[in-house]
């Protein structure tokens, strides 16, 4: 028993039809809630270690746009940024570029030998002179 092509029943998108209800309003918001909370949870806590922790954030920041006003914005604002950085980024020198790739690898380094310092109790420098001296 589908919907027939001429029903205005097929002009509306499944989440307005599910919006057109309290209980599915509210069932709406709680479940895009809880995912977009899950995914950014799991972002943060990647952000220290080398990967995609920043686009893991934005991506569970883009689940919340669906239902809320607040995070529809700050995701346009986040765009915003990121575009006008890549194009500045673009519009540099080649050395300016490779200035700045060397900092953010430090940067990088600094965050990975911190969040393993603190959360494993493992120094990597110690590790590393330890493993340069027995070879």
């Amino acid at each position: 028993m589908g919907v027939k092509p001429d029903d205005k029943a097929s002009d509306v998108r499944l989440l307005d039809r599910i919006r057109s209800n309290p209980t599915g309003r509210l069932a709406l918001k709680i479940g895009i809630g809880v995912l977009g909370t899950l995914v950014v949870a799991v972002g943060i806590v990647l952000i220290p270690f080398p990967g995609p922790g920043w686009a893991i954030v934005i991506l569970g920041l883009a689940i919340w746009a669906v239902e809320f006003t607040w995070a529809k914005r700050l995701l346009d604002f986040t765009k915003r940024h990121v575009l006008s950085w890549t194009h500045w980024i673009g519009r540099q020198s080649l050395v300016m570029r490779a200035v700045i790739g060397v900092a953010c690898m430090v940067f990088v380094a600094f965050i990975v030998y911190f969040a393993v310092r603190l959360s494993l109790g493992i120094d990597l420098i110690q590790e590393a002179r330890d493993f340069l001296a027995r070879n």
